[in-house]
């Protein structure tokens, strides 16, 4: 029997970061799919749940949790994940190199900021050109940032953490629109050490992707 509920997409990042978590903490749950291709994000069902309109939507210990940083918090607190430390310098340093991606580089890669953005481009950058032109530079900025860590061989130490949970899906991003990924060799070095883990390979979104897509 399923211990949570997820609403969620296949190919949304911030979903696949809670996946992850999920695997991780061993916990089963059941996956809904909210369709973001087909607007089921602005269906009256999902707005009740999310008035955002956005994903995951996370039901878990009898409370229902928006934003995925938020979730994965949670679960760290509640399940001893070991995602964020407890010395508050570090934990504060970690929680930049997660924010770097998941709520600055994330945010501009969202399909409807991305289809927004590209129809007043008026032609001059496809969906393609839009997410190479902000990837490529949020994840060199992620990679120079990395270069306080030593590696361990996941972003911030020997076990992955909150940045390699926001690491991991916008890489995925990266290799769909086919961005450039030179001179990222850490970020690179991260995203095999993390493909090696089960807890990674099962919330991998062709892993999770529905039958019917």
């Amino acid at each position: 029997m399923a211990d949570a509920v997820l609403y969620d997409y296949w190919r949304s990042s911030a979903s696949y970061r809670v996946r992850i978590a999920l695997n991780l903490a061993g916990i089963a749950y059941e996956s809904r799919v909210v369709d973001l291709v087909v607007g089921d994000q602005r269906g009256e069902d999902h707005l009740a749940r999310n008035p955002q309109g956005l994903v995951p939507v996370l039901e878990i210990d009898g409370q229902r949790f928006t934003q995925s940083l938020a979730v994965l918090r949670y679960l760290d607190a509640t399940r001893g994940l070991g995602l964020i430390p407890g010395d508050p310098v570090e934990a504060a340093h970690q929680e930049a190199l997660a924010q770097a991606i998941a709520v600055d580089l994330h945010p501009v890669c969202n399909l409807s900021v991305a289809r927004f953005g590209t129809g007043l481009s008026e032609g001059a950058l496809d969906m393609q050109g839009w997410m190479q032109h902000f990837i490529r530079p949020g994840l060199l900025a992620f990679e120079a940032l990395l270069a306080r860590w030593k590696q361990q061989p996941y972003c911030t130490g020997a076990q992955p953490s909150l940045a390699d949970l926001c690491l991991i899906p916008q890489l995925y991003n990266a290799r769909r629109w086919e961005v450039d990924l030179n001179g990222l060799a850490r970020c690179r070095a991260v995203e095999a050490a993390c493909t090696a883990l089960p807890a990674f390979q099962a919330a991998y979104p062709d892993a999770v992707k529905p039958t019917s897509d």
